[in-house]
């Protein structure tokens, strides 16, 4: 396997864990299982900004464009209108 494939099979592995920490933190009751969770997640989002940044920087990963303030602008005022 490549490094490239590992990176990216990796960085996958931490977006689906991120997505079950958010899941998990919103559901729990007691408050030092949800701040343990809460560290948890904290240290793979820094783990996956680590690889993330490493994979752009050998060009494994081209991100999109940035956002033009337009465009960000339309964004909140979508959201914020659905509320």
């Amino acid at each position: 396997m490549k490094e490239k494939d590992i990176m990216n099979d990796y960085l996958s592995m931490i977006k689906g864990s991120l997505s079950t920490y958010a899941t998990v933190i919103s559901e729990t009751n007691d408050e030092r299982l949800r701040q343990q969770f809460q560290q948890m997640r904290n240290s793979d989002e820094a783990r996956q900004y680590k690889i993330y940044s490493a994979a752009k920087q050998k060009g494994y990963y081209v991100p999109a464009q940035p956002a033009s303030q337009t465009e960000i602008d339309a964004v909140k005022t979508e959201l914020t209108s659905q509320q």
